[in-house]
């Protein structure tokens, strides 16, 4: 586990923001997002980041010219992100595909890609320096669909940021994206995976029926102020490898031994993070998993799409029980959850939808986690190599970083492949987390393998 404390601060310079519109002319078309892309929850831009190492034999090539050319390329083939939100009737959101284009910034930073550590992860210095919000541009509806920023370093490598209106694409998507991007970057003509739209496979049926239980969208009133305070936050990474699951699987029964590493986190987190919050025993704890959802479908959605398609399934437990009761509790809850999404659950979502309105998924005493370890991100090249890092820009999902988490592939300096966790608390809490975590990672031999734990494990990554 670690925590980044660099207080690294440096200058960026940049200049003016500029529209990239498709290098040749598109169609010209109003495009429906699907009944899943334009809920409530999904209706906020969402920022992702790569960092990249110089290349001494690319010394005479411009990454901020080399993307900008790619991108004006790739933006023919994906056409509706020059384009423009439009709400129509029922809250129903569609594409103009005005071609207006996308945000394009370039940068240059006072700052080496050493000099961000050894470590790179979530959270990162600066932030809001290397993905510039341009004032106007922030909005759901009427404003740039995607926002990309290429920011040279001293070093003579780059970071590359990425600020996306998530009713277009989840990670899946949205790395298929960037991947044809970078392939247009390397002088390809088109992508190798075309991309598909077909929004249509996940309207509602008509008529709409719900047929499946969605706690994820209760309606759930904050009655004893329990949503987390937003100021004096503490963000912190924590890193699991092969060292830390093994001592998480010791408290998994022989009748859960087939669950996934994701589920066995997922169950610890929430368990220590409820004990961290003290809130009421009787209180209702919810922990909502996102599932990628396109393999469930019959046929699967195809290769190719670029929406969303994933659901927030929602397992829901008292404090009390959480807190006291064996992981295998959290455990099982959490399982249950995954395994409830299947094609019927998806089409089910998709009426609720237009039957109530597109509803927010229920943020109150919820933790959502959302697992992009296989999402791809880590390996989208532009010509200059993999990235250092490549990934979401911040720990949390959403405008509100205290309530969502998500799962990162990282290896650290040892060479140890594991996941990394940034978790934002608030200050106070943190502390009592970090501890709650050790005694579970520390079961087996505690006089010894705690204070390992405390002090030198904090530095794994």
């Amino acid at each position: 586990m670690a925590v980044n404390n660099t207080p690294l601060t440096f200058t960026v310079r940049r200049r003016s923001p500029e529209l990239i519109a498709p290098a040749k002319p598109t169609p010209r078309e109003l495009k429906p997002l699907s009944d899943i892309d334009d809920q409530e929850g999904l209706r906020f831009h969402i920022p992702e980041i790569q960092f990249y190492r110089h290349d001494p034999k690319l010394k005479n090539r411009d990454p901020a010219s080399v993307i900008r050319e790619a991108l004006a390329n790739v933006l023919v083939f994906y056409y509706p992100f020059a384009g423009r939100l439009r709400e129509g009737p029922a809250r129903k959101l569609m594409v103009d595909c005005s071609g207006e284009g996308v945000v394009f910034i370039e940068a240059e930073a006072d700052v080496t890609l050493k000099e961000f550590g050894d470590a790179l992860y979530p959270p990162f210095p600066c932030l809001e320096e290397l993905i510039y919000d341009v004032p106007g541009s922030g909005g759901v509806l009427d404003s740039p669909l995607l926002l990309i920023q290429v920011t040279r370093l001293l070093c003579g490598g780059f970071i590359f940021g990425l600020r996306l209106n998530h009713t277009m694409s989840d990670a899946p998507g949205l790395v298929q994206f960037m991947t044809a991007l970078g392939e247009m970057a390397q002088g390809a003509s088109k992508p190798s995976t075309m991309p598909v739209w077909q929004r249509d496979l996940l309207f509602a049926r008509n008529p709409p029926h719900i047929t499946c239980t969605h706690h994820e969208y209760d309606e759930v009133e904050d009655t004893k102020g329990t949503i987390i305070p937003l100021d004096d936050m503490a963000h912190r990474s924590f890193f699991f490898g092969p060292a830390e699951m093994l001592a998480l699987r010791k408290f998994v029964p022989s009748y859960l031994k087939k669950c996934s590493t994701f589920e066995v986190l997922t169950a610890c987190l929430w368990r220590c993070r409820t004990i961290a919050l003290q809130p009421d025993p009787e209180e209702e704890m919810r922990i909502i998993c996102i599932v990628n959802a396109r393999a469930k479908f019959n046929p699967p959605l195809p290769v190719g799409y670029y929406g969303n398609g994933f659901a927030f399934p929602v397992a829901i437990s008292t404090a009390k029980d959480l807190s006291t009761k064996p992981l295998s509790h959290a455990l099982e809850l959490v399982m249950k959850a995954k395994n409830d999404v299947n094609e019927e659950y998806m089409r089910s979502v998709v009426d609720l939808m237009v039957t109530k309105g597109r509803p927010h998924f229920t943020a109150v005493r919820s933790y959502l986690v959302s697992d992009v370890t296989r999402a791809g991100f880590e390996l989208v090249d532009f010509g200059w190599g993999k990235p250092a890092y490549g990934g979401p820009a911040k720990g949390g999902v959403g405008p509100i970083p205290s309530l969502a988490s998500f799962y990162i592939p990282f290896t650290n300096h040892k060479g140890e492949s594991g996941i990394v966790v940034p978790i934002c608390l608030p200050t106070a809490l943190m502390e009592t987390f970090v501890n709650e975590l050790n005694n579970m990672l520390a079961q087996e031999n505690k006089s010894q393998v705690l204070q390992e734990h405390s002090s030198h494990v904090l530095s794994r990554l």
